[in-house]
């Protein structure tokens, strides 16, 4: 998966790419990470993003709830920071983790 993010004083989006790598569908995803300190999701595009900080999900709409194999979806969040930005640590995948690049 990819996570860019593009930061200014106090504010950031953030746009990832889940990619399957796998030879069969991935349905339902869920991707699941935790925000730094001081983060909060303030809006979201292709997904919901549920709790705003902390230990987050990210649930697909009907429309992408499915990655096919050797495929991707693609979404998106706005947000807040206090203090330093930093990026999520770890992502984990339907409950395994994932390798960012």
């Amino acid at each position: 998966m990819t996570y860019t993010e593009n930061v200014w004083p106090g504010g950031f989006t953030a746009n990832v790419t889940v990619r399957n790598n796998g030879s069969s569908p991935v349905n339902n995803w869920r991707l699941a990470f935790t925000l730094p300190s001081g983060q909060s999701v303030t809006s979201a595009w292709n997904a919901t993003i549920s709790p705003s900080s902390g230990s987050v999900t990210v649930t697909p709409e009907s429309y992408n709830s499915t990655i096919a194999a050797g495929g991707s979806q693609s979404f998106g969040f706005q947000g807040t920071y206090s203090g330093s930005f930093s990026k999520p640590s770890s992502f984990s995948l339907n409950g395994t983790a994932c390798s960012v690049s």
